[in-house]
């Protein structure tokens, strides 16, 4: 007998990859293609393009196995992230040490510190984002940007709402 997550999944493409305990207001903002996921399990159950970590999914990873081409995750996080194997870790936070970070907080701009592998292929060259008018806090959205960013494709705008 099929589980719930396999039921949810059948059918679904989600090429585009998984955030993991991706906050409600957030869902309608996800790029076509990428899942939501409230469950650890739905993390094992193939290979992810792109997988997310939101600070709250590193807190309730616990020890569920993943395998992804791209890890974006919190710099700061403190979860043991040894059963995730990824092919690039991205970190994304308020240090300078992170990938993708904020050089301006009074008038948002996205950073790309460092030359970002994009899970279709190519690259984000290290520049910088001016941000739109967002639906919350840039430090609050970091997961949501580096997702939009490195998902969406390079001739659209990504962090149009």
């Amino acid at each position: 007998m099929e589980s719930n997550l396999q039921q949810t999944l059948a059918g679904r493409c989600f090429d585009g990859g998984v955030i993991f305990c991706c906050p409600p207001a957030w869902r309608k903002l996800l790029p076509p293609g990428v899942l939501g996921a409230e469950r650890a399990e739905a993390l094992a159950e193939q290979y992810w393009p792109l997988l997310v970590l939101t600070r709250r999914g590193c807190g309730e990873l616990g020890d569920t196995a993943a395998l992804c081409r791209v890890l974006l995750v919190p710099g700061d996080c403190t979860a043991p992230l040894e059963r995730i194997t990824a092919e690039t870790v991205v970190t994304h936070g308020l240090s300078s040490r992170d990938s993708l970070t904020l050089s301006s907080l009074a008038e948002p701009v996205l950073c790309v510190q460092r030359q970002l592998p994009r899970p279709g292929g190519g690259v984000v060259e290290p520049q910088e984002f001016p941000l739109p008018e967002l639906p919350a806090p840039a430090a609050e959205l970091l997961p949501l940007l580096g997702l939009r960013l490195l998902q969406l494709p390079q001739t659209s705008a990504p962090f149009v709402w």
